[in-house]
């Protein structure tokens, strides 16, 4: 960078000033590449970590979420509620100093892929199984977020069965599971991918060309789950709720219009 400004004067002399050329262009190229890639490598680290305290933001949204739906579909428990907020920073908070130990241990490597040198982060002692625990705690609240909603969700339905009704509070429940399912399984399966991780036969060379793909397939599962499923835990609702408002106005609306013929009706016939 020192070298850059001694001869920068020179440069927009003889080069920014001068008519354009393909040397020109050549030139730049050559001198800024270096410079760009310098730069790239000096934040794909804080990239890196972004992108991890990204995910777990994000993850301790959905986590409010689902506390939320639940405590909905508990009839606004308090006592539901308070349970959930405590299992659940609990939970947050052990994998939140997990995610620590995990940066603390952390270290740059150089790495050989595909014939190119590329600065690969790196990881000493028992890093591997304290991604493990993060996702085994993770999978312990989602399992028990599916349970509380399967066994409310199967409350209201032997319920309705015994009155012989279904109707809104039914539909609102079975909108409420299936969305719930669906982010379950995506669940699941990253973390089946996750687990995975922990494999002699992924471990042994997590730089070869097989892993990395397998790496890359993983993270397109986990913005799936993340970034689309995640998000309709509230869009689902929303969607059904504006179907229901649009069905009800529809229904007003037609038995205005009969109201309106039958008035018609009689006042002509009066006549």
């Amino acid at each position: 960078m020192i070298f850059l400004g001694l001869t920068f004067g020179q440069e927009v002399e003889l080069i920014w000033r001068q008519h354009w050329s393909l040397m020109t262009i050549l030139y730049l190229i050559a001198r800024y590449a270096g410079i760009g890639f310098a730069v790239i490598n000096m934040l794909s680290r804080i990239m890196y970590y972004t992108s991890d305290w990204t995910i777990d933001i994000v993850n301790v949204i959905l986590g409010v979420i689902m506390i939320a739906r639940l405590h909905a579909m508990y009839q606004r428990s308090r006592k539901v509620l308070i349970f959930l907020v405590v299992i659940f920073l609990a939970i947050r908070i052990a994998n939140a100093v997990m995610v620590a130990i995990k940066l603390m241990r952390s270290s740059e490597e150089e790495a050989v892929i595909l014939g190119t040198y590329q600065c690969m982060i790196g990881y000493a002692g028992d890093v591997p199984l304290l991604d493990s625990m993060t996702w085994i705690l993770a999978t312990v609240w989602e399992v028990l977020a599916l349970c509380l909603a399967g066994w409310i969700a199967v409350k209201h339905f032997r319920e309705l069965q015994q009155h012989s009704t279904s109707g809104i509070i039914g539909d609102c429940f079975t909108a409420l599971m299936k969305t719930h399912v669906s982010y379950f399984v995506s669940f699941v399966a990253v973390s089946a991918f996750e687990m995975s991780y922990l494999s002699p036969a992924l471990s042994a060379d997590m730089y070869s060309l097989d892993v990395q793909v397998y790496i890359g397939l993983t993270n397109i599962f986990q913005l799936v789950q993340l970034f689309v499923l995640g998000p309709r835990l509230i869009l689902s609702i929303r969607e059904y709720h504006a179907k229901l408002v649009a069905n009800s106005d529809t229904a007003t609306a037609m038995t205005s219009i009969a109201f309106q013929e039958h008035v018609h009706v009689s006042t002509s016939s009066s006549v």
